[in-house]
């Protein structure tokens, strides 16, 4: 009885298996009719054109800072200290007493040379009356010739002799006037070296320093690599500068702030050290007084600056010509050094080896690569390789922050 069911399901299977087979056959022929698909579209990149411009070409340095015109204060003559009259580490004027050296043996000194000027003044005029007794003698025969001249003698002696003694007079007095020890400039003195009670010999023993603080110096070491490639870019009109001392400086502190004045180029040397490979150079720069708390010595705020501080010194006045600047993103890190992709007038990707040598802002400065007018990719790398098709689209440069202001090169030496 369940057989010929089985049969009629049989059937129906068959039958449904059939009819997909004919309908997965018909869209095949179909597609083959249509042709192939369609390729998908080249993918979208951004670029930029390239422009040349005329930018500030700038450079650091590191360098320190250093007295205006420090002087070590030694004393003139060898004593024993009485008394130290100035306040270590508060400014001193100029003309002020910062030692006294006992001056009792330098009074004595001066009574003595002063009581020998007196006895050479009587023996001179003593010698010049018995002179002025044998002259008229001499014309009469009454003394011989030997006697004026032993007076003409005794005369240019005692001469003599009261030069000396007010030499030595003079000498006294300058050793007493030097018992006080003052500061030659205005300025900071360091701590003493010696106290009271202690001998100090003349012109040797160092007692303290004074630094003249304002202006204030910053030294820094120029590289020779850099120095002959300025005098390459110069000699080609790729760079211009003006006068030499009229180059400008930015001082950036250690923690990264900006020193609010400018300096000025004060000297630049004319001997490589050997050591370092580098030229000496040295900027100016006014040092500003701040009050740093309400109880800052009132009328005498701290400096600003003080000497030994290492700074980074931002040199400015050189302008570049027909730079080519190209967004930092822009620029790829491959196996054989950086590279860009640049469109070509078909909508292709090249591959294109650059030479980068310094950041302007949020670009790198190309020396060697690419020209004004190539295309290059800023946005899409991922989508393409050398020799894809792409479709373009204008690339949107953000506008630079407002801590960002001017322009800034900051060169990269090779060591």
């Amino acid at each position: 009885m369940n057989k010929p069911f089985h049969s009629k399901n049989s059937s129906a299977a068959k039958l449904a298996v059939t009819n997909l087979f004919l309908l997965l056959l018909g869209l095949t022929a179909c597609q083959q009719e249509g042709g192939p698909a369609p390729a998908p579209p080249p993918p979208e990149v951004k670029i930029m054109t390239i422009v040349a411009k005329t930018i500030p070409d700038e450079v650091e340095f590191i360098g320190q800072t250093a007295s205006f015109r420090p002087v070590e204060i030694r004393s003139q003559v060898t004593g024993i200290i009485k008394k130290v009259l100035f306040t270590e580490g508060r400014d001193v004027r100029k003309g002020e007493r910062l030692y006294l050296i006992d001056p009792v043996p330098f009074k004595a000194s001066v009574a003595s040379a002063k009581g020998r000027v007196g006895q050479a003044l009587a023996r001179l005029a003593q010698a010049r009356a018995e002179l002025a007794r044998v002259m008229p003698l001499l014309a009469e025969q009454a003394v011989s010739q030997k006697d004026v001249d032993d007076a003409i003698a005794e005369k240019l002696g005692t001469e003599a002799a009261l030069v000396t003694a007010k030499g030595d007079w003079e000498k006294a007095k300058f050793d007493l006037r030097n018992t006080f020890i003052v500061a030659p400039v205005a300025g900071r003195p360091e701590r003493s070296q010696l106290y009271e009670g202690r001998l100090v010999s003349a012109q040797s023993d160092l007692l303290t320093s004074i630094h003249q603080m304002d202006p204030i110096y910053v030294n820094v070491n120029v590289p020779e690599s850099y120095i002959l490639r300025r005098q390459r870019e110069l000699a080609a009109h790729r760079v211009e500068r003006p006068d030499l001392f009229q180059l400008r400086g930015m001082m950036i502190m250690a923690d990264g702030t900006t020193y609010p004045h400018e300096g000025t180029l004060d000297f630049a040397g004319i001997r490589f050290r050997s050591e370092t490979g580098s030229l000496s150079a040295r900027f100016k720069f006014p040092n500003a007084r701040q009050r740093m708390f309400p109880g800052d010595r009132d009328n005498h705020p701290l400096y600003s600056l003080f000497p030994g501080q290492f700074v980074k010194i931002r040199v400015r006045g050189y302008m570049r010509r027909d730079a080519i600047l190209v967004p930092q993103r822009a620029v790829q890190q491959g196996p054989k050094g950086l590279f860009v992709y640049v469109v070509d007038e078909e909508n292709k990707v090249e591959l294109r080896p650059v030479t980068a040598s310094a950041w302007h802002e949020r670009d790198w400065l190309i020396e060697d690569g690419v020209h004004p007018g190539d295309q290059i990719v800023v946005e899409g790398f991922h989508r393409i390789r050398p020799g894809t098709r792409v479709k373009s689209v204008p690339y949107q440069s953000a506008s630079p922050s407002s801590d960002a202001q001017g322009s800034e090169v900051v060169s990269r030496e090779k060591s």
